[in-house]
């Protein structure tokens, strides 16, 4: 927080004895001991997250999969980040939720937070990211603009020659 950076962990990591609410207040509290700044309130990530207004007072390990990680992706907003780092955001999750989760990333772009997202999902991260690197074994194995990388490249940055993502 105090560098203006925030992260969504794979995993989550919420309080799970504490309520929607309360989670997100944790983060609210932090930013202001922080000093950290920023346009993210509650009101705010009630239209990004409608449910989390819905289920403000729902303890959070009674949440579906995806309702938690727009708890965890809401906490973080509400730390005022410059840069937020998400990992694995759609790990585990039904697919209509990655759809409401990556649909919400280009508002949070729009506000001029910076993004590094960590994703299994090839296709997913080069639809949400302007740029896409691919890693294998610790390696950048290619990098360029997301719209200008081709599935048979990143086919062959993992696979070798020959290779295709399905």
């Amino acid at each position: 927080v105090q560098k203006g950076v925030a992260i969504v962990p794979e995993g989550r990591r919420l309080f799970t004895g504490m309520s929607v609410e309360d989670n997100l207040r944790v983060a609210i509290d932090q930013a202001a001991r922080m000093g950290a700044k920023g346009g993210w309130t509650l009101p705010r990530l009630h239209l990004l997250f409608p449910i989390l207004k819905e289920k403000a007072r729902t303890q959070v390990q009674s949440l579906s999969g995806g309702q938690q990680q727009m708890v965890a992706i809401g906490r973080a907003l509400l730390c005022q980040p410059r840069v937020l780092l998400c990992d694995e955001i759609s790990l585990g999750l039904a697919p209509k939720v990655i759809r409401e989760i990556y649909a919400a990333l280009p508002e949070i772009r729009a506000t001029g937070t910076a993004m590094i997202v960590v994703e299994q999902d090839v296709g997913l991260a080069r639809t949400a990211t302007d740029r896409l690197y691919c890693m294998l074994e610790g390696r950048v194995t290619l990098t360029g603009r997301s719209a200008e990388i081709t599935r048979e490249q990143i086919g062959k940055a993992y696979f070798g020659a020959g290779h295709g993502v399905v």
